[in-house]
């Protein structure tokens, strides 16, 4: 008997279902993945900026440190005064967002290093920024030790 096919049997469409679901299956964790991982490299990057910056405005002001993240973004003084014709920076356009947890916000420590009591609670902060050496961690609690 000779038969002449002009269509795919439901074996065969069920076949190929099957094989994109599988497909399908492997490839679309490694995507979701993929974006968190961008997310925390993100945030690292901008951890780094700051901590070079803050390292930079420690060299232009005799050592000292700033006081909060936001001097960073203002032109200063020597002495850390915004007064008159200041002369160093800004460092920054504006403090960085911590990409890991979508936010700049800064919560001002007193430890340091920082420690896993000092992130805020559901990774609602953006840095932790310590007020005795003006070192910088990421308020996460995964990467606050980095």
């Amino acid at each position: 008997m000779n038969r002449n096919r002009n269509a795919f049997t439901l074996i065969e469409v069920l076949i190929v279902v099957v094989i994109m679901a599988v497909l399908a299956a492997t490839v679309v964790p490694q995507f979701t993945d993929s974006t968190a991982d961008a997310k925390n490299n993100t945030a690292l990057f901008n951890l780094n900026t700051l901590r070079s910056q803050i390292e930079l405005y420690k060299a232009q002001h005799d050592g000292n440190h700033p006081t909060t993240l936001n001097l960073l973004t203002v032109a200063t003084n020597i002495d850390q005064t915004t007064t008159g014709s200041p002369s160093l920076g800004p460092y920054l356009q504006a403090v960085p967002e911590n990409t890991a947890n979508g936010t700049n916000a800064v919560k001002v420590i007193s430890t340091s290093p920082a420690v896993s009591g000092d992130v805020t609670a559901d990774n609602a902060g953006g840095w932790l920024y310590s007020s005795l050496d003006g070192r910088v961690w990421l308020d996460h609690d995964t990467l606050f030790a980095e």
